[in-house]
């Protein structure tokens, strides 16, 4: 093990401990939330999320501008509906998503910013 990344003694911060033990979740909350960095760590996913927050897209309009088939698009945005990250609606033969609130807008944004910041953009 790196000591650099590793307490040398075995003190116990007990008051801290105390402080932030009161403010744990349950444990569905963490399933849940590490759920959603699962479903959203794929780059395909990942790609889709981010043109569907710039506007609302069909699977055809997501499938060219992916250069992707319709039926890959279909099978990650299926993905994306389990997780509950995307909402569709029917217009007519069409079927419309977009991303299901404001929570995903504001991680994909998050998520963006910080790989421009660490890219030197």
């Amino acid at each position: 093990m790196d000591k650099r990344y590793a307490c040398e003694g075995t003190l116990v911060h007990e008051e801290a401990v105390r402080q932030v033990c009161a403010l744990m979740l349950p444990e569905k909350v963490f399933a849940d939330a590490s759920t959603f960095f699962k479903v959203m760590g794929d780059g395909t996913r990942f790609r889709i999320l981010f043109a569907l927050d710039k506007h609302e897209l069909c699977v055809c309009d997501l499938a060219n501008l992916l250069n992707m088939s319709v039926s890959a698009v279909s099978h990650q945005l299926a993905r994306l509906r389990e997780g509950k990250l995307v909402t569709s609606r029917r217009e007519g033969k069409n079927v419309f998503y977009t991303v299901a609130d404001s929570h995903v807008h504001m991680m994909l944004q998050g998520c963006v910013e910080h790989a421009l910041e660490e890219a030197g953009e």
